[in-house]
């Protein structure tokens, strides 16, 4: 017996590699733990998340002479320095930057503590694609959209590296689904699926049976942690997610997709900076600006993979955002009928939802 397995004969070990995708995943993590991530290509650079640094990777960043601050166009504008690559610019590092002045560049609620941060000296040669990777990966980590760029040829083999191409979002996968009784129907199911890039999973709340030979009464609803589990009173997700539930099952069915993208994509962190400034005065929109991000940085394009999945073409869409409507048309999904959903203002919200509607275009 003995001889038998010793001549037993096992494949070769096999090689396992990262796929672009998980690199990229590791890649967010890295930054949002503090590690730099190294962007590859014929000239390497480093990117630092600002938010993140530390003071000895600070000092690390900035030892070399190409290293420079990159902020988006909004966050620019706010700091009143000029744009020269569109939708960033790339600002030189003065010789007496330290982590607290990089900090307050890239952190608007700091501004009142530290209003005095120029001169500034953009940087208008040079390639900005590695800039602009950066800033994408920041986002998509939800740190402040603010990093710092500096030439990584010598940098250390351990660190994460992705190529410029990779630094986008990649697709999905259903993970898991199961039968799930609730307040708006007995008869529901909850279903799971997961970024092949890494990062929150998102949920598929089916209501009864859906007929897919017909156009199915659907709600995409982004993830609000203050609004759909604290009840906030500063917005209008609470009541939208619970009488989207209602309604559905008021109607024997229906599908609400449950996107975890916090505060129009921001992050939870983000999305209090965003209040700490509204209760500077702020809308909604200004914040976000002021924060370096766009009015609304959600994918709903994840919604229509979701819903393609689920074997769904056409639907009735419960929104008053126009956006999502175009969005999910232009992905292919059929939107038939937009189904409104009137919440009525309060004393804490009114302000918001005049701000959705005429900055946002929400139609309320």
């Amino acid at each position: 017996m003995f001889q038998f397995l010793s001549q037993t004969r096992y494949p070769a070990a096999m090689t396992v590699t990262a796929t672009p995708a998980e690199m990229r995943a590791r890649a967010l993590t890295d930054l949002r733990m503090g590690l730099p991530v190294v962007l590859d290509g014929a000239h390497p650079m480093l990117v630092f998340a600002v938010e993140t640094l530390t003071p000895a990777r600070f000092a690390a960043a900035v030892a070399d002479p190409s290293a420079c601050l990159v902020v988006t166009d909004w966050r620019a504008q706010t700091l009143k320095t000029p744009v020269y690559d569109g939708d960033i610019t790339r600002l030189a590092l003065p010789k007496d930057a330290d982590l607290t002045w990089a900090r307050a560049m890239a952190d608007p609620t700091l501004d009142l503590r530290h209003p005095l941060k120029g001169p500034f000296q953009p940087i208008r040669d040079g390639d900005a694609a590695p800039a602009r990777a950066g800033i994408v990966l920041a986002k998509s980590a939800h740190l402040l959209p603010a990093v710092i760029v500096t030439r990584g040829t010598l940098a250390d083999p351990s660190l994460t590296r992705v190529s410029l191409p990779d630094a986008v979002p990649a697709g999905m996968d259903d993970v898991a689904s199961a039968a799930l009784p609730m307040e708006a129907s007995e008869a529901g199911r909850l279903s799971i699926f997961r970024p092949t890039a890494g990062g929150e999973e998102h949920y598929a709340i089916e209501i009864g049976d859906p007929d897919r030979s017909k156009p199915v009464l659907v709600r995409l609803h982004s993830a609000c942690f203050t609004g759909d589990v604290l009840g906030s009173l500063k917005c209008d997700c609470g009541p939208q997610l619970r009488g989207a539930l209602a309604q559905m099952g008021a109607e024997g069915s229906g599908i609400l997709l449950y996107l975890n993208q916090e505060g129009r994509g921001i992050g939870l962190a983000n999305k209090m900076r965003a209040y700490a400034l509204q209760a500077q005065g702020f809308d909604t929109v200004e914040a976000n600006h002021r924060l370096g991000f766009q009015d609304d940085e959600r994918n709903f394009e994840l919604g229509s993979d979701i819903l393609r999945k689920l074997g769904v073409g056409q639907v009735r869409l419960m929104t008053n955002n126009p956006a999502k409507i175009e969005r999910l048309s232009k992905a292919g999904i059929d939107v038939v009928e937009r189904i409104p959903l009137h919440i009525a203002p309060s004393a804490h919200n009114a302000g918001y939802l005049d701000t959705k509607s005429k900055k946002s275009g929400h139609l309320l």
